[in-house]
């Protein structure tokens, strides 16, 4: 993060320091909340398919909502603040401008996920740019060969619908009606994408107003200044844990049973290596990418994975910010499953992300006996319904993710039924909601009695 000068911690008033450090995070919750309460489709106001951050001038993330979607904020918003700068610059990134991403060489994922940011000026003239404020929200359809964008079937990423690379919704102010138009005849929904447009757009400037009076009220210099601490205490927190663990090389495997495409097993090869205070995970000998669209890129996938996996095992009592992931290293090389070329199909690339985040976590067994749980159920389990209403042929698409069992430890029986590590506080949403606006019935919904496999200590039910 660029400063006006070199920064001490004793710089900053401890007391002021908690203020920025809680309230930053405050103001991310709370538009998490107003998400929840103006979005138009479920996968928003009640699945909360979507996160929350604040990003530096730089597009380092600073802060997130407490509970998104760990795979988003870890960390798409910075890359498409990052690709933002990198197609516009700072000086064409104006007060008023906001900006959409879904592209899948930028983010890695599937086209669903569109970041949307809005830069924050702040100072007596708003002329020193302080940030952006960015909400990455899952878009119900953005067009392409299936309702709702994503299915096995696809093979590339063009199969998978419209791609927004950095483009501005907003200029200076004002809607941009072309690029409206262009999205809203390019989605099977859109009455409900653009109602969750709107609340995405809201969020952004509510975020915005209020990032920018705190940063007033202390003054930009001194607001920044107070977040390069708060980074540096996250990062020494995280080196701290990391000398704990006893140095070496430690190496965990397992498979898929397929891409969807080839009845071909995909193995999951992780190696991680624990030097002083920092730890590194190497994907070198992981899956090529796929036929199917399991995959997924660099930042979507594989940095992501390791960064969620490092925050759950290693740094659970820090704030997901760089700061917290500066101690974290990654070897990918591209072409790989987590690392695959942009035109790859990534429909469903979240797939392989539990055996992957449970690979890099079991690695680390040997070391950390006590502290590493069993793998949990291992698929993100996402189940889909579509098609077309009898009565009046409109499309529809219902979403939702299945809950599993956990790992047991090595003191007590394994939790859940929950979702999984990548899922963080999603909700389940209700059925008696799904059933109110899709055309089916859910005729049972319990858990699987002793599914949670025999032996001292259980794992969780299914």
């Amino acid at each position: 993060m660029a400063v006006e000068q070199s920064i001490k911690p004793t710089d900053i008033d401890p007391i002021t320091l908690e203020v920025i450090r809680h309230g930053i995070i405050s103001i991310c919750d709370q538009i998490d909340a107003n998400m929840t309460r103006t979005a138009f489709s479920p996968y928003i106001y009640e699945y909360k398919d979507y996160a929350v951050g604040f990003v530096g001038p730089e597009g380092e993330l600073l802060a997130q909502s407490t509970g998104g979607m760990p795979v988003f904020v870890a960390d798409s918003v910075g890359m498409a603040v990052k690709d933002g700068l990198a197609v516009y610059g700072r000086d064409h990134l104006h007060e008023g401008d906001v900006v959409v991403c879904n592209h899948a060489a930028v983010q890695g994922q599937h086209l669903n996920n569109t970041v949307m940011y809005t830069p924050v000026y702040a100072g007596p003239h708003k002329q020193q740019l302080i940030g952006f404020f960015a909400v990455n929200c899952h878009w119900i359809d953005i067009g392409g060969s299936a309702i709702g964008s994503v299915s096995y079937s696809s093979t590339d990423i063009f199969m998978e619908g419209l791609q927004l690379r950095s483009i501005k919704l907003w200029s200076k102010g004002e809607p941009i009606e072309e690029v409206y138009r262009i999205i809203e005849h390019n989605t099977r929904f859109p009455l409900e994408l653009l109602g969750d447009i709107e609340a995405q757009l809201g969020g952004c400037l509510l975020g915005r107003d209020l990032t920018q009076a705190m940063a007033d009220k202390y003054g930009p210099g001194y607001f920044l200044r107070a977040l390069k601490v708060i980074l540096d205490q996250c990062e020494a927190a995280t080196r701290q844990k990391i000398r704990a663990i006893p140095d070496g090389v430690y190496r965990h495997e397992a498979f898929l049973d397929n891409d969807g495409v080839r009845d071909e097993k995909i193995p999951i090869k992780v190696k991680v290596i624990i030097d002083g205070d920092e730890m590194t995970v190497d994907f070198s000998e992981i899956s090529e990418q796929v036929k199917g669209c399991i995959n997924s890129g660099f930042c979507g996938g594989g940095r992501t994975c390791a960064r969620v996996a490092f925050k759950y095992l290693i740094a659970t009592d820090e704030p997901a910010n760089e700061g917290t992931f500066r101690p974290l290293k990654m070897v990918l090389p591209p072409g790989k499953i987590l690392s695959a070329e942009p035109t790859a199909a990534m429909g469903l690339y979240s797939i392989p992300f539990p055996t992957v985040m449970d690979c890099i976590i079991k690695a680390l067994e040997p070391a950390l006996p006590e502290r590493v749980t069993g793998a949990h159920f291992g698929t993100f389990s996402s189940l889909s319904f579509s098609g077309k209403r009898i009565d009046t042929g409109a499309p529809f698409k219902a979403n939702d993710s299945g809950h599993g069992g956990w790992g047991a430890c090595a003191t007590h029986d394994g939790a859940g039924p929950f979702r999984t590590m990548a899922h963080g506080d999603t909700r389940l949403i209700p059925i008696e909601l799904q059933e109110s606006m899709y055309p089916f019935r859910v005729e049972e919904f319990c858990l699987r009695q002793d599914s949670g496999g025999p032996g001292r200590w259980r794992g969780g039910l299914g």
